[in-house]
């Protein structure tokens, strides 16, 4: 089994894996990997299950990936996985892989330096689906990613899977993806945001975690020029706890700023502690709709 490495290290010619609980995590993680993919020439296909393929554009264009002009290009092609790839539920392991076969082709034919690959695997949950079918395309897959013209992400939802198919997942790729995590326990996650870079927390934040929360903040502040802490499904957080925040973005130079998306009560709690006050136009708190 693949230890997890930061999504950004892929290798070219790499076969990873992303298995995840929160769907905006995975689009953190998968616009990096599609936006990386496009800066460095290649054409990214996406093959969405769960997401209609003009949303999944703009769930891309609102982590700062120029998606939609990549699309109009035909340098990034996103298609439902029904119609743009499987064709149909009883579509074979052979016919899948020859899909990806065409666009590595087309990929190498239209000039692109490589290929990139973002999958989801939620069709092999399917009433219909052959479950055998998921199995005999993974191990088949080895074969088309010869040469390294060819780099994948696949993605399995837990809540779709069952724990073996989740452990054949995560045996028979190369790589495994995920995001760093600070804290996760199950009433607060603190992870790593990379597209837009910072700092995501979800559940319920107080006092008892401010020294791991000044940990996660220190360090998008040390990487990230104008952090983006991403409370959107933080549901509770204390006054110290806001303050931290507060106090972090205080201590940005001119020039730098931190932007705060999140719900109305972690927003009035954060002006509570003077997030208005902060001058130079360092700290924006926006309310996610």
């Amino acid at each position: 089994m693949a230890q997890p490495m930061q999504v950004q290290r892929v290798p070219a010619g790499g076969h990873a894996c992303l298995t995840f609980t929160d769907a905006d995590e995975r689009l953190d993680l998968l616009a990096v990997f599609i936006g990386d993919g496009l800066d460095a020439g290649a054409r990214v296909v996406c093959y969405s299950d769960g997401i209609p393929p003009e949303a999944f554009v703009d769930e891309l264009v609102n982590r700062s990936v120029p998606a939609t002009a990549a699309a109009q290009r035909g340098q990034l092609l996103v298609a439902d996985c029904a119609t743009g790839w499987l064709g149909s539920d009883t579509a074979t392991a052979e016919q899948m892989l020859d899909a990806v076969r065409a666009q590595v082709r087309s990929a190498a034919e239209d000039g692109y330096s490589g290929l990139r690959v973002a999958a989801d695997m939620a069709w092999a949950a399917r009433p219909h689906a052959a479950a055998h079918e998921l199995l005999r395309f993974e191990h088949g897959f080895r074969d088309v990613l010869t040469g390294g013209g060819l780099t994948t992400i696949c993605q399995y939802d837990r809540a779709v899977f069952d724990p073996v198919t989740l452990a054949f997942a995560a045996d028979v790729h190369g790589q495994a993806v995920a995001a760093q995590v600070y804290h996760e326990d199950p009433l607060l996650r603190i992870c790593r945001q990379y597209r837009p870079a910072g700092v995501r927390i979800a559940g319920e934040l107080d006092f008892r975690h401010l020294d791991v929360l000044q940990q996660a903040l220190a360090e998008t502040l040390r990487l990230d020029d104008c952090p983006q802490v991403n409370l959107r499904r933080l549901r509770y957080v204390d006054g110290a706890c806001a303050a931290a925040i507060v106090r972090a973005a205080s201590q940005l130079p001119p020039g730098r700023s931190m932007d705060v998306i999140c719900g109305s009560l972690p927003a009035t709690m954060l002006r509570l502690c003077g997030a208005d006050t902060v001058g130079g136009a360092r700290l924006r708190v926006r309310e996610a709709t």
